[in-house]
């Protein structure tokens, strides 16, 4: 086989991998740490000539749906998400395990340690345990690549789909990978067993069965993947490590010459090599990027009497990515000197760029909210979240994707007026349009301004699913035409805002109000390409 050498992202070499295992669709919701994976397929030539399906979805829970629906027909499909869409397509990708699969299905959950871009900080290896599937965790670009191919064949021998999991620090750096020459495409194949596909209790029963059985084998995967090995001491009786995907790296970087060191990049846990390596080390210290998700499961291998330090010990930080500088401090050392805080330096916190349609939202809602002492302004999830800093100060809360609708419509049922929602474009389809239904059906007293941008801009300026169509959509769910309402957000219609917000807030109903304005970037983008 042919190999050549490519400087990659983590993310890139995820992509990469999947095309070259023979994949057939990658079906994903732009969101950081995911993004560059599906944009790399869809700019890659291969996928062109292959015909690689890749266009965005609608949200997390359709992307995931739509995998499956490969899967059934024979072909190898890939998801992609951030942690926190994991929690949107949760129904589809739980009852995939029981289901099982057809053509190979990954879902690649990329999390996000530290928070850089997210709301939290949850493990969603986490969700690979619940489901009882197999995951995978690389600990650098080659592995990210090379263990496309072995995840696929994987889901196709156990016919179940596998995760794999990312983490920020390895999605959005670069290495050298050695890759190879790309597998063919599955042939079609659709599914001709309706058993396990239609889960009606009789059958989901079976298939929960069918599920059980397979845990042994699952086991038996990971006991003897060549993602997991142990590099012994030359002398036992010290301390043994246990590090998984990313941490790895900073112990190969960070810790003390001759340590026991296991590996860990494919779960469930190799039992029997960390009962090993327990039986050789006085104790055992668990180096994971997240939640202490293998920790608990070493303390309760190893049961109370042994001593297991990690995150939750305090031994490494409880929250927050590790880095080669606090995994060699839970070694006693130091792995670098400390710098001083720097002094005499503004604090820069992020802006909605100047020009930006959203400003102009803002100053108006700013504006005629001052007339209304208890007005509470619900956000949402996108770049116009920063209009919750100043110079702003416009929104009182921002919980998950689409939540602004819903908690505007659970605080008018409480009794407060009045109460507004702020959402943007792709964020409405995404996952707040059943909220907008629920308030038509109950006639709430809010109103609601679906901010247009005309692209997904937080993340790059992916294509927004609803572009073009969110009047027809509003009205479809049931916003009375009289209260739905177009406007152009630039400085010189300020009168004409502000008068449509004062009119719609003071009606009491359903209303819906959109501003509508290219994204700066996004336009100046559009005007390099017209001269280019």
């Amino acid at each position: 086989m042919t190999t050549t050498h490519q400087l990659l992202l983590g993310d890139e070499a995820v992509a990469l991998g999947a095309l070259h295992a023979g994949l057939s669709g990658v079906y994903a919701y732009p969101g950081t740490p995911s993004t560059e994976i599906t944009e790399y397929i869809q700019d890659h030539p291969l996928a062109r000539e292959r015909g690689v399906h890749s266009r965005w979805c609608t949200n997390e829970k359709t992307a995931m749906e739509a995998a499956l629906g490969m899967s059934y027909a024979g072909k190898r499909a890939l998801v992609c998400m951030k942690h926190v869409g994991m929690n949107v397509c949760a129904d589809a990708f739980v009852n995939s395990a029981i289901t099982g699969v057809n053509g190979g299905l990954v879902v690649l959950a990329a999390d996000d340690p530290s928070m850089h871009s997210s709301q939290n900080e949850q493990d969603s290896r986490f969700y690979g345990k619940f489901a009882m599937i197999p995951i995978f965790e690389p600990s650098d670009q080659q592995e990210a690549y090379d263990m496309m191919p072995a995840a696929f064949a994987l889901s196709e021998r156990l016919r179940l789909p596998v995760l794999f999991r990312i983490v920020t620090r390895l999605a959005h750096s670069r290495a050298s990978v050695t890759v190879g020459s790309a597998a063919n495409e599955n042939a079609l194949r659709p599914d001709d067993d309706r058993t396990h596909w239609v889960l009606l209790p009789g059958n989901a029963k079976r298939q929960y069965a069918s599920l059980i059985a397979k845990q042994p084998d699952i086991e038996n995967a990971a006991a003897h993947s060549i993602y997991n090995n142990t590099e012994w001491a030359t002398q036992g009786g010290g301390t043994g490590v246990v590090a998984c995907g990313i941490g790895y790296n900073y112990v190969r970087e960070a810790a003390p010459v001759g340590i026991s060191l296991l590996k860990v990049s494919q779960y469930p846990l190799p039992a029997q090599q960390i009962r090993d390596m327990a039986a050789q080390c006085k104790e055992i210290l668990v180096v994971e990027d997240g939640q202490p998700f293998a920790e608990e499961q070493v303390r309760a291998m190893l049961g109370a009497d042994y001593p297991v330090k990690g995150r939750l010990t305090g031994d490494l930080p409880r929250t927050g990515e590790l880095n080669p500088d606090n995994v060699a401090r839970a070694f006693g050392q130091e792995n670098c000197p400390a710098f001083p805080p720097a002094v005499n330096l503004a604090a820069r916190p992020p802006q909605l760029c100047q020009g930006c349609g959203h400003r102009d939202v803002y100053a108006a809602l700013n504006k005629v909210v001052a007339d209304y002492p208890e007005a509470r302004i619900f956000g949402d999830i996108g770049c116009y979240t920063l209009g919750a800093l100043p110079p702003f100060r416009a929104i009182d809360s921002c919980v998950d994707m689409g939540a602004s609708i819903t908690m505007a419509k659970g605080a008018a049922d409480a009794g407060l007026y009045p109460a507004i929602a702020v959402i943007g474009d792709s964020t409405f389809t995404h996952s707040g349009m059943t909220g907008l239904l629920d308030a038509v059906n109950a006639g709430s007293d809010i109103t609601v301004i679906i901010s247009d941008n005309l692209t997904t801009a937080m993340t790059g300026g992916q294509d927004s699913a609803g572009t073009h169509k969110y009047e027809a959509i509003c009205l479809a769910l049931g916003v009375e035409r009289e209260h739905l309402h177009v406007v152009t957000p630039l400085a010189k219609n300020m009168e004409e805002i502000t008068r449509i917000l004062r009119q719609e807030i003071d009606y009491h109903g359903v209303s819906v109000i959109i501003p509508q304005r290219d994204c700066i970037q996004a336009y100046a983008r559009k005007k390099r390409q017209q001269k280019s």
